[in-house]
């Protein structure tokens, strides 16, 4: 095996131009594939951090039938305290879970005693929700990074829209479950910057005033936000709190809990499924451009070559190992170019981390593009390339192969 590897790579560099050429092409693609990769998967990952440390955690749980309609935020498809204490429970003993949320969220009118409009909010245990979404406080553009008793936050749609400021002082006004009607004065504490655009009409009040306002005698639970220590495991804890809570039955005999991720919740998890896609088919192009080098040059290789592939088998070098041979030449210019693709690759992506660049998402600026690469990725996109080299091989050495001697040596 030795010796074929000499006799293929002393081929390879008799043709140094056309070598040189191919493995090129390869490298060219490679380093395209593996850039590509790394910010797509890095801008991905920036993205899915945005939008579930901001907002909406890694895994919700809610009752069965609230997700259906949570446009019409139905405080009647609230989670009962005993049901919360019950995950409570469970989820305090998950290791996995670094830290969990309870939230109402209710529709209502917010008066600043001028004008009023409708808003979305959000009742929540402060420094829970902080824990669980750490990016929240990175969204207060005005006021306190913070959130106590007989405070609000309000989102920057309407404080623009209403001309209210931090220390302006609000009346929050919400239909109970009963069909009555309270309200509440609040002071602004902070203005909330969408994490996703423009728009949105989210704002927080801590959850006890929440229960003042709806009259809740205890707390009844929309959902429960949770952040994991590992955000990798997302599908297994999910699997795991199905399993844990798939006990508990509804009047109508089916599973009183559903557990649902930030995917199954989010829009932009289309986005990152395109990125994906978009991936695939980069991955695609790069096969493409591999085969049909290494066949284009095998098969010259194999056509300028028929007398000496005729002496070789008329001094008795069996098929298989000029069908070897052929095969080998491939698997070093696939090698080659993958080898110099992932140095020049690195380089590229050292160079664009040590560049700093910023771009914008949503509300957030400034932030920073970090591409990195999964070694796991550049393991699968080198083996990608190797093989492919030496598929596109298999064709012209077979014909190598199988040829006459007395016919390759007459060859003109």
């Amino acid at each position: 095996m030795g010796n074929l590897f000499k006799i293929a790579v002393r081929n390879l560099l008799r043709y140094k131009r056309r070598t040189i050429l191919t493995a090129s092409l390869i490298t060219i693609g490679v380093v395209f594939v593996l850039v590509f990769i790394s910010v797509s998967s890095s801008f991905k990952t920036m993205m899915t951090g945005q939008i579930t440390d901001s907002m909406l955690g890694h895994i919700q749980v809610h009752r069965r039938g609230y997700v259906a309609s949570i446009d019409n935020l139905p405080l009647n498809l609230n989670l009962k305290p005993d049901a919360v204490k019950k995950l409570d429970d469970i989820l305090a003993q998950d290791r996995d879970i670094e830290a969990f949320s309870p939230r109402i969220k209710f529709g209502g009118m917010l008066s600043n005693f001028v004008e009023t409009t409708n808003i979305r909010l959000n009742g929540v245990y402060p420094e829970r929700e902080f824990r669980t979404v750490p990016l929240l406080a990175s969204r207060i553009s005005a006021g306190k990074k913070t959130l106590h008793r007989g405070e609000i936050l309000i989102p920057a749609l309407l404080s623009r829209g209403m001309g209210v400021k931090t220390g302006d002082t609000v009346v929050i006004v919400a239909t109970n479950q009963d069909g009555s009607v309270n309200g509440k004065s609040l002071t602004v504490s902070g203005v909330l910057e969408s994490a996703t655009g423009p728009g949105g009409r989210d704002g927080y009040v801590h959850i006890e005033d929440a229960q003042e306002i709806l009259r809740m005698p205890a707390a009844d639970v929309s959902e429960v936000a949770m952040r994991l220590r590992d955000f990798g495991r997302l599908e297994s804890v999910r699997l795991r709190l199905e399993g844990l809570l798939g006990s508990d039955m509804n009047p109508q005999g089916k599973p009183l809990f559903e557990v649902h991720t930030w995917e199954q919740l989010s829009p932009f998890y289309n986005i990152a499924r395109m990125i994906d896609v978009m991936t695939f088919f980069i991955k695609l192009m790069l096969i493409a451009i591999v085969l049909i080098s290494i066949m284009n040059v095998m098969v010259m290789a194999v056509y300028e070559r028929i007398r000496e592939i005729g002496t070789i088998a008329a001094i008795g070098t069996l098929p298989g190992k000029i069908l070897s041979m052929f095969i080998i030449e491939g698997f070093c210019m696939g090698v080659l170019g993958t080898v110099i693709g992932n140095i020049l690759g690195g380089g590229i992506l050292y160079a664009l981390n040590a560049a700093g660049i910023t771009f914008d998402f949503g509300q957030q600026t400034g932030l920073i593009l970090t591409a990195t690469v999964d070694p796991a990725d550049v393991a699968v996109l080198s083996g990608i390339v190797i093989i492919v080299s030496v598929i596109a091989s298999l064709q012209p050495a077979f014909k190598a192969s199988r040829m006459e001697p007395i016919a390759a040596l007459r060859h003109v």
